[in-house]
């Protein structure tokens, strides 16, 4: 009896232990937060197909949440300022993600009226994008890619970096603008799969075949 209640607690101490080492949230199931973070309201969720950072042979797919300040909400008008949003791509692997978004990145820098910087946000490591009356933080994760931002918005609402920061891990390092591109991701090899040998109905092997010479035809 006394080893079963020490087992119990000792697999209570241990559930604790993990939760008060600073693990970190799953990532939800359709990409974003479904839920208020901090003054910030959430109010609707969109799964999109046409993604940004698109990656060869490798299928993303985008969600998408819209969260309004809270403030404009109680004195019931919105303005463009307040709306932010969030955008999740993710993608069937993590082949060439890293490398992807940096080269979108890069892409942005080099067309007018872009300003496309390094920058830390809540302590994440984000490429800061401002141009054309838009303004957005992205980052790489493992098989994601994340933005934060919105049309005429002023600031980067840290604390919406920070509730995705913890379910999508950067992988940005610093200088990843100027440094040379993550290498390719190597191909994956499929083994094709051999045929079981059917006694009824045998399958030639033909690299070992080698074609006998035909009969003359005596006829001639």
């Amino acid at each position: 009896m006394s080893r079963l209640i020490l087992t119990g607690w000792a697999c209570l101490i241990l559930v604790t232990a993990q939760f008060s080492c600073g693990g970190r949230p799953p990532a939800p199931k359709r990409g974003v937060v479904e839920k208020d973070v901090g003054s910030w309201l959430f109010r609707r969720y969109q799964k999109v197909l046409d993604i940004e950072v698109y990656i060869p042979k490798n299928r993303g797919v985008g969600h998408t949440a819209s969260y309004v300040r809270k403030s404009a909400e109680k004195r019931g008008h919105l303005d463009e300022t307040d709306i932010v949003n969030a955008v999740v791509m993710r993608y069937d692997t993590n082949a060439g993600v890293l490398r992807q978004l940096i080269m979108f990145a890069r892409r942005l820098a080099q067309e007018s009226g872009y300003t496309v910087e390094e920058k830390s946000i809540s302590g994440t490591r984000v490429i800061w994008v401002k141009g054309h009356g838009e303004m957005w933080a992205l980052w790489a994760a493992k098989r994601h890619v994340v933005k934060v931002g919105g049309r005429a918005v002023r600031s980067i609402p840290p604390s919406l970096v920070e509730t995705y920061a913890e379910r999508y891990p950067s992988k940005l390092k610093s200088g990843a603008l100027e440094a040379p591109l993550p290498a390719r991701a190597a191909p994956t090899k499929k083994k094709g799969k051999k045929d079981k040998y059917d006694p009824s109905s045998p399958s030639p092997d033909w690299e070992k075949y080698k074609p006998k010479k035909l009969p003359k035809n005596k006829d001639k």
